[in-house]
């Protein structure tokens, strides 16, 4: 079994390796945007998921994930080749390309807070000069007594434990 630290500094190289031979190697103008965002590699460095997002072109338009899968597809031998020429251990990964969902969960998030805060704005505006119903205290008694306004000699003497 492998050192876990050993597997995470292997994970970083490999992911600047492929970072690095797509953006400068690769011709595919489907990697336009590309951006490995973390790797893992399994405890017995056989195996390597590297994480990748999209940007697109502009912010209106989405970006095309199943293109850009398949070009990782593609180019998966020669980047493989890549990393094992240059990290020069006994086995080199497979590699495999996961689509990261961080920033789009992120997204979905900040508009969930825009909305919340949206109606938190709401509320403030409709509270703002309303005046409380009733009177300022509710439970205040006249009577001398507990709760439910019963003297004390009106209460039934053989009940001396909750006092119903």
């Amino acid at each position: 079994m492998a050192d876990p630290a050993r597997a995470r500094r292997l994970a970083k190289r490999i992911s600047e390796i492929v970072a690095s031979a797509i953006e400068y190697e690769i011709k595919d103008p489907r990697l336009a945007g590309v951006t490995i965002t973390d790797s893992k590699v399994t405890n017995d460095l056989h195996d390597a998921t590297l994480y990748y997002t999209v940007l697109g072109k502009s912010l209106t338009e989405e970006p095309d994930y199943d293109g850009v899968a398949a070009a990782l597809a593609k180019a998966t031998g020669v980047l493989r080749s890549k990393v094992g020429a240059e990290l020069g251990v006994r086995f080199t990964p497979t590699l495999a390309f996961a689509r990261d969902t961080v920033p789009d969960a992120a997204n979905r998030m900040e508009e969930l807070l825009a909305r919340a805060r949206a109606a938190d704005e709401d509320l403030a505006r409709v509270r703002q000069g309303a005046k409380h119903a009733g009177e300022s205290d509710p439970y205040r008694q006249d009577g001398v007594g507990g709760a439910s306004g019963e003297l004390e000699d009106e209460r039934d003497p053989e009940d001396t434990v909750d006092g119903d």
